[in-house]
């Protein structure tokens, strides 16, 4: 059954701190308050483009929801709570702050049914935390994670990569500490200087330098090793690209990519590829019989890994489309061996590659 998500944005309401990242006028293209009237017009307008037989998902995001007014809360979850009373939606998501969790706050929000509460961690390292203006330290992280499972909400959780004080390593460190919290959904965001923000101020200072598009990517594919090997499911990698986001706008700097999942993934490929190519001895050609859903991150953004093949492995990089599973390659090593693989082997042996 097909998923769709109504967004309803709340743009820095009840955020007791402004991160020095943040900018979420910018960030979700909204500035005006959201009131129930909104939530209910907005709910209409999603609802007649949408299969009958979909799953429907009303998800608050942009602010940090329990910290609003608690009268202003009631009031935009009690219209959502109708459409699911109604057995039209079937879930309500928002995210917050880990520090605006309490059991009070998640009695209320179950009495409007709210199914899915996400928690804008962003690190478990207290220095990135501490001079990124977070507000909030790592305990209240486990505890409020902690809370949230216990009164059978679903968790999710949100990183950021490449903050103030950041490194690798801390990145890593993170993922390992959300895996022990084993949160339903996970979305990891490579840190963007955004218009407006104190990151902004810090660049302009040279007191900043965000990490590269490259640096991402090589420490985002090994987060998402770990998360996939560990069975947690990686809802977003990157900011969604909308008309403010993309560099030159509300982005000035920072690795900004409009399909940076896709580099990722394709890079990961490409590092399978390279290992039995070596491995196997390969000397001309290696084809991937493959769903055409996977072709473009195999292949690589503007074929890079078919380029990366020939210039450094000598090899010939083909792909062939074929009516079998999305989790699924046959690989055909100069035209000889066949190797059946799923995706989840290709990332426990990019987990071993990548000696985590």
């Amino acid at each position: 059954m097909k998923k769709r998500i109504i967004p309803i944005f709340v743009p820095h309401q009840g955020c007791p701190h402004d991160c020095i990242f943040c900018n979420q006028k910018k960030i979700t293209g909204v500035s005006t308050d959201m009131t129930s009237d909104d939530v209910r017009g907005i709910v209409e307008e999603y609802l007649t483009t949408i299969d009958k037989d979909a799953m429907v998902e009303i998800a608050f995001f942009g602010g940090s929801f329990t910290a609003i007014d608690v009268d202003i809360q009631r009031s935009l979850l009690s219209v959502a709570k109708e459409y699911v009373d109604k057995g039209v939606v079937h879930d309500i998501r928002m995210s917050t702050r880990p520090d605006c969790i309490s059991q009070e706050i998640l009695s209320m929000l179950k009495e409007y049914k709210v199914s899915i509460i996400e928690l804008g961690v962003q690190s478990l390292d207290e220095d990135v935390l501490k001079d990124s203006i977070r507000g909030h330290h790592t305990d209240e992280v486990f505890v409020s994670s902690r809370l949230i499972k216990e009164n059978n909400i679903k968790l999710g959780l949100q990183m950021m990569v490449g903050l103030p004080s950041d490194s690798e390593q801390k990145c890593i460190d993170t993922a390992r500490h959300f895996i022990h919290l084993n949160p339903d959904c996970v979305r990891i965001y490579p840190t963007l200087v955004v218009k407006e923000t104190g990151l902004e101020d810090l660049l302009n200072k040279n007191e900043y330098s965000p990490f590269s598009l490259e640096q991402s990517i090589e420490i985002v594919k090994k987060l998402l090793a770990l998360f996939y090997v560990n069975n947690i499911n990686v809802i977003r990698v990157g900011l969604q690209a909308t008309d403010d986001i993309q560099l030159g706008k509300a982005v000035v700097d920072g690795p900004y990519h409009p399909a940076f999942r896709e580099l990722v993934e394709g890079n990961m490929i490409k590092d399978y590829l390279k290992h039995i190519v070596i491995e196997n001895k390969v000397t001309s050609s290696v084809l991937i019989k493959t769903n055409k859903k996977n072709i473009s991150k195999i292949i690589g953004n503007k074929k890079c890994n078919s380029i990366y093949m020939k210039n450094e492995l000598s090899v010939n990089l083909k792909t062939q489309e074929e009516h079998i599973d999305i989790d699924k390659l046959e690989i055909v090593l100069d035209n000889d061996k066949i190797v059946k693989i799923d995706f989840k082997s290709i990332y426990a042996t990019l987990y071993n590659i990548y000696n985590l």
